[in-house]
């Protein structure tokens, strides 16, 4: 049995890691961070060329299914895995981990997109702590505010004129994001609605210190796509020769 992997979440290293060596198992990184923590089993770094070329791949290189494993935000990359695998015929999971729930005492503003998040930071506050990652920071380039950006590689402009840099990576802890929010005064968060532990630190930070956190919502996952909460499911979903599949 092969199975394809997209992504290079943690999740997806956490089921490229229940399945293997039993399952023969490929993971394909996109090649956007500089140094990714690789999976265990096969490793494949870079695009497909679109639906026709990861078909294309499936078809060449036997896989059995492909698990969608990438960040709940990767939209064009999903939505390509859904018309891949139906052109390709094998089946196709949906790995996400579940989203965030705001919680008594949050001060969250959910908004569609990230243009949506910087036209919602008038009148919230002066001191914004970005946390949107590099790709995408155009839409606040033409901000008054400033921008303390984190991410784990150095973004590209166009960024906010008034922009400091922080390269990291998670996962952070609840007393690291307190210190950052208070040396850095911040009085605003920006965060995509990633879920998960490894960031979500910076959401009891800020409700512990009134923050207002603008949260861009998930896109959709392709209609009709079976989905899994934890690569514990997708692992189950495998085991149990893709049932519902």
């Amino acid at each position: 049995m092969h199975v394809l992997i997209l992504g290079g979440t943690t999740e997806a290293r956490a089921l490229a890691a229940a399945l293997h060596p039993g399952v023969r198992v490929t993971s394909s990184l996109a090649g956007r961070v500089a140094e990714p923590r690789l999976p265990v089993g096969e490793v494949r770094i870079g695009g497909f060329g679109g639906v026709a070329g990861l078909a294309a791949w499936v078809r060449e290189h036997r896989v059995d299914a492909v698990i969608d494993a990438t960040h709940p935000f990767a939209e064009t990359m999903s939505f390509n895995a859904a018309r891949a695998a139906a052109t390709a015929h094998v089946p196709l999971l949906a790995l996400r981990r579940p989203g965030w729930v705001p919680e008594a005492g949050d001060h969250w503003h959910p908004v569609g997109s990230l243009d949506e998040a910087a036209r919602a930071l008038t009148g919230l506050g002066d001191r914004v702590f970005l946390t949107t990652g590099r790709m995408g920071l155009a839409a606040f380039a033409d901000c008054p505010q400033w921008f303390l950006v984190r991410s784990v590689d150095a973004p590209d402009a166009p960024m906010p004129a008034r922009t400091e840099v922080l390269l990291d990576r998670g996962p952070f802890t609840l007393d690291g994001e307190r210190d950052l929010l208070r040396r850095h005064r911040i009085d605003v968060l920006v965060t995509k609605d990633s879920g998960g532990a490894a960031t979500s630190p910076k959401l009891h930070a800020a409700r512990e210190a009134g923050i207002p956190v603008v949260v861009v919502r998930r896109p959709p996952i392709p209609e009709g796509v079976e989905t899994a909460a934890s690569p514990e499911a997708a692992a189950a979903w495998v085991q149990a020769g893709f049932v519902g599949s």
